[in-house]
């Protein structure tokens, strides 16, 4: 079976990934080199599936808690499994009790075990949410990985448009390239930044909660973190702007004033694809199955949303095969 996956991004490589692992002839077509265009390459990597369902469906939940083994199996050892742990300012417990009215896999913790966690942040924070289940993952990381993996197995990557007569089956993962081709579709945009300090280490990530502008802040290692993000509903491209930047940066002075004297080595902006429910799918038009509608859980959904369009396309092949042999 020849399969054409338009888009390499996450919900790509890792449908790519399931497809090659069953079989089948592999071809993805990928119009931004090395990732350039693709929104899961300023994601968070967050495998939370509990934190999330503070403001998502149950789905999530459901789909996401898998996540981490999952990812093992296609990568084995690239999952940090630390938990996430969720603080905020003293004058918003408010914020963190609402939090833990709407969620669940958490449990209490108090300032000696948030030091104990995290001693960057001794002496912060009274009181504190961890969600030991959940993991991480670097995504720029993942994404390279994951492409050599594809070619070790001999998936071809192209740049250019293919014929899509080539193929048997052909995957569209082109994510926000939809918006305004798909009518339920619409763009979210969200803004991130990287800080780079010695003056904190944190092993996990934390979750700040603030009534106007929630962040987390991801730890890549040497002393690299990632923070976000923004959710403006608009499909507007471009920069970041001033005042998701000083948000974010105040944000992470809130965390930790070791932050205000941190380099900010990147700065990004990119459109997530959503649906009206905030929920991926997975549909069939004649012989193209499109995935699309990840919203922020990218990394969290894309490997169960990859094994349900892999399940779609063979069982539609095996039904076939059936009906020639009746």
């Amino acid at each position: 079976m020849r399969i054409l996956v338009k888009g390499a991004g996450v919900a790509g490589l890792t449908v790519a990934h399931e497809l090659v692992r069953r079989g089948a002839e592999i071809t993805i077509s990928d119009p931004g080199r090395n990732f350039s265009r693709a929104a899961s390459w300023l994601a968070g990597g967050m495998l939370a599936p509990w934190c999330e369902r503070e403001s998502a469906d149950e789905a999530v939940l459901e789909r996401g808690r898998d996540s981490a083994d999952r990812w093992d199996a296609i990568l084995p050892g690239r999952v940090l499994r630390n938990g996430t742990l969720v603080v905020a300012p003293n004058r918003d417990q408010n914020e963190l009790k609402r939090f833990a009215s709407r969620t669940t896999g958490y449990r209490w913790i108090e300032e000696r075990e948030i030091a104990t966690l995290e001693p960057s942040l001794a002496g912060r924070f009274r009181h504190a949410l961890l969600f030991p289940q959940e993991a991480h993952l670097n995504p720029r990381e993942v994404l390279q990985l994951l492409k050599n993996d594809l070619l070790a197995k001999g998936a071809n990557f192209i740049e250019g448009l293919a014929d899509d007569g080539d193929f048997t089956e052909i995957v569209d993962c082109t994510g926000a390239a939809r918006v305004g081709e798909s009518r339920e579709l619409r763009g979210v945009r969200g803004e991130m930044l990287y800080l780079q300090t010695q003056e904190v280490a944190l092993s996990r990530p934390v979750r700040l909660l603030h009534p106007r502008f929630p962040v987390y802040i991801v730890p890549r290692g040497e002393g690299l973190f990632m923070v976000g993000a923004t959710m403006i509903e608009t499909d507007s491209d471009g920069p970041i702007t001033a005042r998701s930047l000083m948000e974010l940066l105040n944000a992470a002075y809130a965390l930790h004033p070791a932050f205000a004297d941190a380099a900010i080595v990147e700065t990004g902006a990119g459109i997530r694809p959503a649906f009206p429910d905030n929920l991926p799918r997975v549909t069939r038009q004649g012989k193209t199955i499109l995935i699309n509608g990840f919203y922020r859980h990218g990394f969290l959904l894309a490997p169960a949303m990859a094994a349900e369009a892999a399940d779609l396309i063979f069982s539609g092949h095996d039904n076939d095969r059936n009906r020639q042999c009746a």
